[in-house]
């Protein structure tokens, strides 16, 4: 004589709902990895375009003053050279121009800084732009940089 049971499993069990439950945990830490990565990565990029656009900006200034020479490697001064009708020399614009870059760089990037050196034993002479900053979860002994050499004819 054979008895088969009619009892029949509905809905899920306790262990189900357990295992469903840790997968989509680990799915929510994964997407949530993911969306700081990509927070950081916009973060660097912005901070990379800053650069390159104060960079940029630093090589018209000087390519507009082509005879100011070793002076865009001395201190930054508010000259009143832009908008002011100040009629300012080769040197006081730089330190004018140098002014201005150090407010950029300040109020776009942390704890950037702008370095400008000249060499003028190249013909024509060159100058080499350097921007740095600091990037949050980075080294700071390393900062980031962006560089650009640009030789300038002073015609």
């Amino acid at each position: 004589m054979l008895i088969h049971s009619q009892e029949r499993q509905t809905g899920f069990s306790l262990v189900e709902v357990l295992i469903a439950l840790i997968i989509m945990s680990v799915g929510m830490l994964g997407i949530a990895t993911l969306f700081v990565q990509s927070m950081q990565a916009g973060r660097t990029s912005m901070f990379r375009h800053h650069a390159v656009t104060l960079a940029g900006d630093v090589a018209d200034r000087i390519r507009a003053n082509p005879r100011a020479g070793i002076a865009y490697q001395g201190a930054g001064a508010d000259n009143g050279c832009i908008d002011t009708g100040n009629d300012c020399n080769e040197a006081a614009m730089a330190a004018n121009d140098i002014f201005l870059w150090d407010a950029q760089v300040v109020e776009s990037l942390p704890n950037g800084a702008v370095t400008v050196t000249f060499d003028d034993t190249v013909t024509p002479p060159e100058y080499t732009i350097r921007i740095d900053w600091d990037e949050p979860g980075e080294d700071p002994m390393n900062p980031l940089n962006y560089q650009i050499i640009i030789p300038v004819n002073p015609f």
